[in-house]
């Protein structure tokens, strides 16, 4: 077999041409668009690793909020609760003081109530007491009793102090007579008998006025210009009203 070298040689030009041809005009472009395709897509992974990456950054930190903000629910929640007990239990607290109050102030106006009532039948019952009282001695006749009242005058002088009688006495004389006020006129032998009771207790005989004075009852009484000495039914109805007037008192307080 003949080889033409020149028809091989030609060929293996022609080869390494076309090699060049293609290399120069098809293989280097290609590869470029190759590897500008293979950089897109690498950017485009990275964008997308990116995006995944903030996607999962930002789903994590949602995550974290709505964790926060469910947990501050909560902690809201349980301070509301918190303070609603508390408000409850201030408002029956307060509720319970109202009504003791309330029921302390009824208690209280319910006792007074009943202290005033019963110082008001007390206090009738005596004025009803006073008045049958003063009835029934009205009843006695002054001359009766008298003498009684007379020495009982002399008694109540004789308690006072000394300085007393004698402001008494120095009035009269100055002036001033002493009244004798009895439940009915006076006789005459009434009258010596008063004198000569007052003349034994000052020690000289005092000027002296009489009237007459039914409202009390039956007695005598001095009415001087500083001082009044009663011994008559009038003033032991006035002490016995009195005292149950201070019984009273005493048992309302």
């Amino acid at each position: 077999m003949r080889i033409d070298w020149w028809t091989l040689a030609l060929q293996t030009v022609n080869v390494l041409v076309l090699i060049w041809l293609l290399d120069r005009f098809f293989f280097h472009p290609i590869m470029d668009i190759i590897a500008k395709r293979q950089q897109e897509a690498d950017k485009l992974l990275s964008d997308a690793a990116d995006v995944r990456d903030r996607a999962a950054d930002e789903r994590a930190a949602a995550e974290k909020a709505s964790n926060e903000l469910a947990a501050e629910r909560e902690h809201l929640l349980a301070d509301a609760r918190k303070a609603a007990e508390i408000e409850h239990d201030k408002l029956l607290a307060q509720s319970t003081q109202e009504i003791k109050k309330l029921r302390e102030e009824a208690a209280a106006g319910i006792a007074r109530e009943r202290a005033t009532a019963g110082a008001a039948i007390i206090e009738h019952a005596s004025d009803l007491s006073v008045e049958i009282a003063w009835r029934l001695l009205a009843r006695f006749r002054q001359q009766d009793l008298l003498p009684t009242f007379i020495d009982g005058i002399g008694h109540e002088l004789r308690a006072l102090s000394v300085e007393a009688r004698e402001n008494l006495v120095s009035a009269a004389m100055e002036g001033h007579p002493l009244e004798v006020v009895s439940a009915a006129p006076l006789a005459d032998l009434e009258i010596q008998c008063i004198q000569s009771v007052l003349k034994q207790v000052f020690g000289r005989e005092v000027p002296m006025a009489f009237r007459s004075d039914p409202a009390i009852i039956n007695g005598i009484e001095l009415v001087g210009q500083n001082a009044v000495v009663r011994n008559s039914w009038r003033s032991d109805l006035d002490r016995i009203r009195h005292e149950l007037n201070r019984d009273r008192q005493a048992h309302q307080s």
